[in-house]
């Protein structure tokens, strides 16, 4: 990435990661120029993803392309200081994306054997991550009896925050039943209930053989667990390779709502240091945006030299003390 990498990793280090991508920015814009969507996969914990995916977000969404993120968090095992710049991470990053689906390494325990290898392992994450696009693209792309587009895939994803994705997949007498459960039910998708969302996209993949009934059965089941106001948009596609089988997948998006007042602005984050008002990031409701403003004017005032222009407020001040 230009300069500053050389070529190299970031090592673990977020700001190295973020400053790479700045560096970098006309680079990607040019790449990204002209996309109606991107996908952003990361591993968040390390430097390149945590601190690169945000900034390649916000470039994503300034073209105006939907914006969809697919990340990990990472293994227990991989310390505690991971977890937390992973976490930052995702924060940042929910803030500039159109919807984040966050998938927990950890949950990979819950399913995979004692004598599965730790890198047959770390390459089950990439299938997943390697499933989880293809799950959404093949939406639209793939023509089926009851088509989904881009436009039905932008209505559930666009602007929704968090989400959660699940496919299912079972064959035999209970198939739908069978596949429409495991679809919302996936131990690698981080609180994969699907109670309260407001938007629901459902596709149902079958061969030939698949029936009317089968379908209703899978939609049903997904429609029961639902918010009562959800918009739900279904779809249906033939495939020859699943003759016997049944695909259900699932993208369930719209838990909150984001709103500008949680969503800092470009032009915010570019003002001087000594503009303190405009640089405090904002609080849930104007009484805490107010009180947060008060608290800066009062430090302002009494340590002026707490806000020495040659620190990146940019960054959490925790990455900056691990940079130091």
């Amino acid at each position: 990435a230009g300069n500053l990498m050389r070529g190299l990793g970031a090592g673990a280090c977020p700001e190295t990661g973020q400053l790479a991508a700045q560096e970098s920015e006309e680079h990607i814009r040019n790449m990204l120029d002209g996309s109606d969507m991107v996908f952003i996969t990361a591993g968040m914990g390390g430097g390149t993803g945590t601190g690169a995916a945000p900034i390649i977000a916000r470039i994503a969404r300034e073209i105006g392309a939907l914006t969809v993120g697919i990340v990990t968090k990472p293994f227990s095992f991989e310390g505690k200081r991971r977890m937390v710049q992973a976490e930052a991470g995702i924060k940042e990053l929910k803030d500039a994306i159109d919807t984040l689906i966050v998938i927990p390494n950890q949950k990979l325990l819950s399913f995979v054997g004692k004598q599965t290898s730790l890198n047959n392992a770390f390459g089950i994450v990439d299938d997943v991550l390697q499933q989880a696009v293809g799950s959404i693209s093949d939406l639209i792309v793939t023509p089926g009896l009851v088509n989904l587009d881009f436009a039905d895939v932008k209505t559930i994803m666009g602007n929704m925050g968090k989400a959660i994705m699940g496919s299912g997949s079972a064959a035999g007498e209970n198939r739908a039943i069978e596949a429409a459960e495991k679809s919302i039910s996936s131990p690698l998708l981080d609180d994969s209930n699907i109670d309260g969302a407001r938007q629901i996209l459902i596709n149902i993949t079958g061969g030939t053989d698949m029936t009317l009934a089968e379908v209703d059965e899978a939609a049903t089941l997904i429609t029961k667990t639902a918010h009562d106001d959800a918009n739900i948009i279904f779809g249906t596609v033939n495939s020859e390779s699943m003759e016997g089988q049944m695909r259900v997948t699932v993208i369930a998006t719209g838990f909150e709502v984001k709103t500008e007042v949680e969503k800092p602005s470009t032009t915010t984050l570019k003002k001087s240091p000594d503009d303190i008002d405009t640089m405090m990031p904002m609080a849930v409701g104007d009484s805490g945006y107010r009180h947060l403003k008060s608290l800066a004017n009062e430090i302002k005032d009494e340590n002026p030299e707490s806000l020495d222009p040659s620190v990146n407020f940019d960054v959490p001040t925790f990455l900056r003390k691990h940079a130091d």
